[in-house]
Protein backbone atom coordinates (compact mmCIF):
# COMPACT_ATOMS: atom_id res chain seq x y z
CA UNK A 1 0.00 0.00 0.00
CA UNK A 2 0.87 3.64 -0.49
CA UNK A 3 0.66 4.85 3.41
CA UNK A 4 1.26 7.97 5.58
CA UNK A 5 2.88 7.22 8.86
CA UNK A 6 2.34 9.43 11.81
CA UNK A 7 4.57 8.86 15.29
CA UNK A 8 6.73 9.99 17.50
CA UNK A 9 8.18 7.53 20.28
CA UNK A 10 9.94 4.26 19.83
CA UNK A 11 6.79 2.16 20.29
CA UNK A 12 6.07 4.15 16.80
CA UNK A 13 9.03 3.65 15.50
CA UNK A 14 9.00 -0.15 15.59
CA UNK A 15 5.48 -0.14 13.71
CA UNK A 16 6.81 1.71 10.99
CA UNK A 17 10.53 -0.45 10.77
CA UNK A 18 7.44 -3.09 10.24
CA UNK A 19 5.40 -1.00 7.36
CA UNK A 20 8.66 -1.12 5.56
CA UNK A 21 10.31 -4.65 6.21
CA UNK A 22 6.91 -5.47 4.40
CA UNK A 23 6.90 -4.28 1.66
CA UNK A 24 4.55 -1.02 1.95
CA UNK A 25 5.79 2.30 0.15
CA UNK A 26 6.20 4.95 3.03
CA UNK A 27 5.01 7.89 1.06
CA UNK A 28 5.98 10.46 4.25
CA UNK A 29 6.41 10.37 7.77
CA UNK A 30 5.00 13.00 10.24
CA UNK A 31 6.64 13.14 13.38
CA UNK A 32 7.19 15.64 16.41
CA UNK A 33 9.74 18.46 15.83
CA UNK A 34 12.95 17.82 17.34
CA UNK A 35 13.24 18.93 21.36
CA UNK A 36 15.95 19.16 23.49
CA UNK A 37 17.07 16.34 25.08
CA UNK A 38 19.97 14.83 27.60
CA UNK A 39 22.54 17.30 29.90
CA UNK A 40 23.16 19.42 27.34
CA UNK A 41 19.11 19.82 26.19
CA UNK A 42 20.35 19.92 22.49
CA UNK A 43 17.61 19.54 20.01
CA UNK A 44 16.81 15.71 19.40
CA UNK A 45 15.43 13.76 16.54
CA UNK A 46 12.66 11.70 17.54
CA UNK A 47 12.84 7.53 17.06
CA UNK A 48 10.54 7.50 14.44
CA UNK A 49 12.41 10.54 12.39
CA UNK A 50 15.98 8.31 13.40
CA UNK A 51 14.06 5.52 11.31
CA UNK A 52 12.60 7.69 8.36
CA UNK A 53 16.38 9.05 8.22
CA UNK A 54 17.90 5.53 8.12
CA UNK A 55 15.35 4.63 5.12
CA UNK A 56 15.96 7.63 3.43
CA UNK A 57 12.18 8.76 3.81
CA UNK A 58 10.37 11.99 3.22
CA UNK A 59 9.50 13.60 6.72
CA UNK A 60 7.74 16.53 8.15
CA UNK A 61 7.42 18.21 11.53
CA UNK A 62 4.63 20.42 11.81
CA UNK A 63 3.82 22.29 15.17
CA UNK A 64 -0.13 21.48 13.74
CA UNK A 65 -2.17 19.71 11.21
CA UNK A 66 -4.38 22.73 11.18
CA UNK A 67 -1.67 24.55 8.64
CA UNK A 68 -3.24 24.57 5.07
CA UNK A 69 0.22 24.52 3.67
CA UNK A 70 0.60 21.25 5.77
CA UNK A 71 -2.99 19.71 4.53
CA UNK A 72 -2.24 20.56 1.35
CA UNK A 73 0.86 18.72 1.27
CA UNK A 74 -0.25 15.22 2.55
CA UNK A 75 -3.92 15.63 0.35
CA UNK A 76 -1.31 16.06 -3.15
CA UNK A 77 0.49 12.81 -1.85
CA UNK A 78 -2.80 10.42 -2.80
CA UNK A 79 -2.39 8.11 -0.35
CA UNK A 80 -4.04 4.79 0.53
CA UNK A 81 -4.12 4.93 4.02
CA UNK A 82 -2.40 6.47 7.52
CA UNK A 83 -0.65 4.55 9.75
CA UNK A 84 -0.89 6.21 13.33
CA UNK A 85 0.67 5.32 16.48
CA UNK A 86 1.90 8.06 19.37
CA UNK A 87 1.93 10.48 17.31
CA UNK A 88 1.36 13.37 19.77
CA UNK A 89 -1.04 15.87 17.69
CA UNK A 90 -4.71 15.88 17.17
CA UNK A 91 -5.81 14.86 13.71
CA UNK A 92 -8.46 17.52 12.27
CA UNK A 93 -11.14 15.55 10.59
CA UNK A 94 -9.87 17.24 7.29
CA UNK A 95 -6.44 15.10 7.89
CA UNK A 96 -8.40 12.08 8.30
CA UNK A 97 -10.57 12.28 5.46
CA UNK A 98 -7.48 12.70 3.16
CA UNK A 99 -6.28 8.72 2.85
CA UNK A 100 -8.64 6.64 0.51
CA UNK A 101 -9.11 4.15 3.25
CA UNK A 102 -8.69 6.44 6.26
CA UNK A 103 -6.46 6.63 9.38
CA UNK A 104 -5.36 3.46 11.50
CA UNK A 105 -4.13 3.55 14.94
CA UNK A 106 -2.30 1.28 16.64
CA UNK A 107 -3.43 1.94 20.64
CA UNK A 108 -2.13 0.09 23.58
CA UNK A 109 -4.95 -1.17 25.21
CA UNK A 110 -8.15 -3.08 24.32
CA UNK A 111 -10.51 -0.57 23.69
CA UNK A 112 -12.79 0.96 24.95
CA UNK A 113 -10.37 0.42 28.12
CA UNK A 114 -8.18 3.00 28.42
CA UNK A 115 -8.55 5.45 26.19
CA UNK A 116 -6.15 8.38 25.97
CA UNK A 117 -2.19 8.68 26.52
CA UNK A 118 -1.00 6.54 28.87
CA UNK A 119 -2.75 3.25 28.21
CA UNK A 120 0.42 1.06 29.33
CA UNK A 121 0.82 2.74 32.78
CA UNK A 122 -2.85 2.83 33.69
CA UNK A 123 -3.50 -0.22 33.11
CA UNK A 124 -0.60 -1.37 35.28
CA UNK A 125 -2.43 1.00 37.98
CA UNK A 126 -5.53 -0.60 38.08
CA UNK A 127 -4.27 -4.10 38.44
CA UNK A 128 -5.56 -5.31 35.14
CA UNK A 129 -4.71 -8.67 34.52
CA UNK A 130 -4.31 -7.94 30.78
CA UNK A 131 -4.14 -5.35 28.21
CA UNK A 132 -3.28 -5.38 24.03
CA UNK A 133 -3.39 -3.98 21.22
CA UNK A 134 -6.25 -2.18 19.31
CA UNK A 135 -5.86 -1.14 15.16
CA UNK A 136 -8.45 1.54 15.21
CA UNK A 137 -10.46 3.44 12.74
CA UNK A 138 -10.15 7.04 13.62
CA UNK A 139 -12.51 9.85 13.64
CA UNK A 140 -12.59 12.67 15.94
CA UNK A 141 -12.74 11.62 19.00
CA UNK A 142 -10.13 10.31 21.60
CA UNK A 143 -9.52 7.29 20.59
CA UNK A 144 -13.63 6.75 19.83
CA UNK A 145 -13.37 5.18 16.54
CA UNK A 146 -14.35 1.98 15.40
CA UNK A 147 -12.01 -0.85 16.20
CA UNK A 148 -10.69 -3.29 13.09
CA UNK A 149 -9.06 -6.36 15.04
CA UNK A 150 -7.68 -6.54 18.65
CA UNK A 151 -4.94 -8.86 20.36
CA UNK A 152 -4.36 -9.78 24.22
CA UNK A 153 -1.53 -9.45 26.29
CA UNK A 154 -1.61 -11.07 29.61
CA UNK A 155 0.66 -8.59 32.42
CA UNK A 156 2.66 -10.58 34.42
CA UNK A 157 3.20 -10.09 38.02
CA UNK A 158 6.50 -8.17 37.55
CA UNK A 159 5.60 -6.39 34.07
CA UNK A 160 6.25 -2.74 34.74
CA UNK A 161 5.42 -0.08 32.17
CA UNK A 162 9.33 -0.76 29.90
CA UNK A 163 8.73 -4.04 29.58
CA UNK A 164 5.01 -4.06 28.76
CA UNK A 165 5.72 -1.46 26.31
CA UNK A 166 8.13 -3.56 24.73
CA UNK A 167 6.13 -6.19 24.23
CA UNK A 168 3.12 -3.94 23.16
CA UNK A 169 5.23 -2.51 20.49
CA UNK A 170 5.99 -6.09 18.97
CA UNK A 171 2.23 -6.91 19.40
CA UNK A 172 0.95 -3.88 17.55
CA UNK A 173 3.83 -3.84 14.99
CA UNK A 174 2.54 -7.24 13.61
CA UNK A 175 -1.14 -6.31 14.38
CA UNK A 176 -1.00 -3.41 11.90
CA UNK A 177 0.35 -5.54 9.13
CA UNK A 178 -2.29 -8.18 9.57
CA UNK A 179 -5.04 -5.55 9.51
CA UNK A 180 -3.58 -3.41 6.42
CA UNK A 181 -3.76 -7.35 4.46
CA UNK A 182 -6.96 -8.56 5.78
CA UNK A 183 -8.80 -5.32 6.54
CA UNK A 184 -11.07 -6.64 8.63
CA UNK A 185 -14.68 -5.04 9.28
CA UNK A 186 -14.81 -2.20 12.03
CA UNK A 187 -16.91 -3.18 15.16
CA UNK A 188 -17.95 -0.04 17.14
CA UNK A 189 -16.80 0.45 20.44
CA UNK A 190 -19.05 0.20 23.27
CA UNK A 191 -18.71 3.46 24.90
CA UNK A 192 -20.81 3.12 28.38
CA UNK A 193 -17.51 0.87 28.75
CA UNK A 194 -15.10 3.63 28.16
CA UNK A 195 -12.32 4.51 30.63
CA UNK A 196 -9.56 6.93 30.38
CA UNK A 197 -5.84 6.84 30.78
CA UNK A 198 -4.69 10.98 31.19
CA UNK A 199 -1.48 11.46 31.16
CA UNK A 200 0.37 10.71 34.31
CA UNK A 201 1.16 13.60 36.45
CA UNK A 202 4.64 14.69 38.62
CA UNK A 203 1.71 14.59 41.54
CA UNK A 204 0.66 11.18 41.51
CA UNK A 205 4.11 9.49 41.48
CA UNK A 206 4.53 10.84 45.00
CA UNK A 207 3.89 7.73 47.10
CA UNK A 208 0.63 7.86 49.36
CA UNK A 209 1.71 5.89 52.56
CA UNK A 210 -1.92 5.22 53.53
CA UNK A 211 -2.99 3.23 50.74
CA UNK A 212 -2.53 -0.81 50.52
CA UNK A 213 1.22 -1.88 49.91
CA UNK A 214 -0.22 -3.69 46.86
CA UNK A 215 -1.39 -0.38 45.15
CA UNK A 216 1.74 1.18 45.82
CA UNK A 217 4.10 -2.05 44.21
CA UNK A 218 2.23 -1.42 41.22
CA UNK A 219 2.83 2.43 41.19
CA UNK A 220 6.42 1.66 41.40
CA UNK A 221 6.00 -0.32 38.59
CA UNK A 222 3.83 1.61 36.26
CA UNK A 223 6.46 4.65 36.96
CA UNK A 224 9.02 2.61 36.40
CA UNK A 225 11.46 3.48 34.26
CA UNK A 226 10.42 7.18 34.17
CA UNK A 227 9.17 9.38 35.63
CA UNK A 228 9.63 7.10 38.73
CA UNK A 229 7.84 6.50 41.94
CA UNK A 230 8.92 8.76 44.99
CA UNK A 231 8.70 9.63 48.48
CA UNK A 232 10.28 12.22 50.89
CA UNK A 233 12.98 11.29 53.62
CA UNK A 234 14.77 13.90 55.81
CA UNK A 235 12.85 16.38 53.65
CA UNK A 236 14.85 14.91 50.12
CA UNK A 237 13.29 13.00 47.56
CA UNK A 238 13.84 9.10 47.83
CA UNK A 239 12.99 7.58 44.59
CA UNK A 240 11.62 3.82 44.95
CA UNK A 241 12.46 1.65 42.01
CA UNK A 242 11.31 -1.99 43.10
CA UNK A 243 9.80 -3.22 45.81
CA UNK A 244 7.26 -6.01 46.95
CA UNK A 245 3.84 -6.30 48.97
CA UNK A 246 3.87 -8.25 52.08
CA UNK A 247 0.27 -8.85 53.14
CA UNK A 248 0.86 -8.04 56.81
CA UNK A 249 3.00 -8.00 59.52
CA UNK A 250 2.62 -3.86 60.30
CA UNK A 251 1.20 -4.18 63.54
CA UNK A 252 -0.89 -1.15 63.61
CA UNK A 253 1.77 1.07 62.88
CA UNK A 254 1.27 4.52 61.27
CA UNK A 255 1.80 4.43 57.26
CA UNK A 256 4.81 5.76 56.35
CA UNK A 257 6.50 4.25 59.36
CA UNK A 258 9.76 2.59 58.91
CA UNK A 259 9.05 -0.96 60.88
CA UNK A 260 12.80 -2.60 59.92
CA UNK A 261 15.79 -1.56 58.62
CA UNK A 262 18.69 -3.53 58.88
CA UNK A 263 19.92 -7.01 57.45
CA UNK A 264 19.70 -5.66 54.23
CA UNK A 265 16.10 -5.47 54.90
CA UNK A 266 13.96 -2.32 54.83
CA UNK A 267 10.11 -2.74 55.44
CA UNK A 268 7.50 0.53 55.60
CA UNK A 269 3.75 0.34 56.76
CA UNK A 270 0.93 1.26 54.81
CA UNK A 271 -2.24 1.49 54.51
CA UNK A 272 -3.05 -1.92 54.44
CA UNK A 273 -0.09 -4.31 54.77
CA UNK A 274 3.76 -3.54 54.36
CA UNK A 275 5.97 -2.60 51.33
CA UNK A 276 9.35 -4.43 51.29
CA UNK A 277 11.65 -2.27 49.31
CA UNK A 278 13.99 -3.44 47.20
CA UNK A 279 16.14 -1.15 45.31
CA UNK A 280 16.21 3.01 45.91
CA UNK A 281 17.66 6.52 45.27
CA UNK A 282 18.71 9.18 46.64
CA UNK A 283 18.18 12.79 45.16
CA UNK A 284 21.77 12.88 43.55
CA UNK A 285 22.73 9.62 44.14
CA UNK A 286 22.68 6.41 42.36
CA UNK A 287 20.70 3.16 42.11
CA UNK A 288 21.26 1.17 44.75
CA UNK A 289 20.25 -1.91 46.47
CA UNK A 290 18.49 -1.73 49.55
CA UNK A 291 21.02 -3.86 51.43
CA UNK A 292 23.70 -1.00 50.03
CA UNK A 293 21.91 2.02 51.01
CA UNK A 294 21.51 0.77 54.26
CA UNK A 295 24.84 0.48 55.03
CA UNK A 296 25.45 4.54 54.56
CA UNK A 297 22.22 6.09 55.08
CA UNK A 298 21.58 6.01 58.93
CA UNK A 299 18.06 4.88 58.20
CA UNK A 300 16.31 3.59 61.62
CA UNK A 301 13.04 2.10 62.49
CA UNK A 302 10.38 4.43 63.73
CA UNK A 303 11.80 6.65 61.44
CA UNK A 304 9.27 7.81 58.68
CA UNK A 305 8.81 8.23 54.84
CA UNK A 306 6.73 10.65 53.20
CA UNK A 307 6.76 13.56 55.39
Amino acid sequence: MNLLFAGTPPFAAAALEALIRDGHRILLVLTQPDRPAGRGLKPQASAVKQVALAHGLDILQPDTLKDEAVIARIAALDADAMVVAAYGLLLPQRVLDLPRLGCLNIHASLLPRWRGAAPIQRAILAGDACTGISIMQMDAGLDTGPVRIAETLTIGADDDAQRLHDQLAVLGSGLILRALREWPPAVAQDAAAATHAPKISKAETRIDWKVPALAIERAIRAYRPAPGAHTLWQGQVLKIWRAAARPNGSAGAAPGTILEAAGGVLRVATGDGVLELHEVQRAGGKRLAVADFLAGAGLAAGESLGG
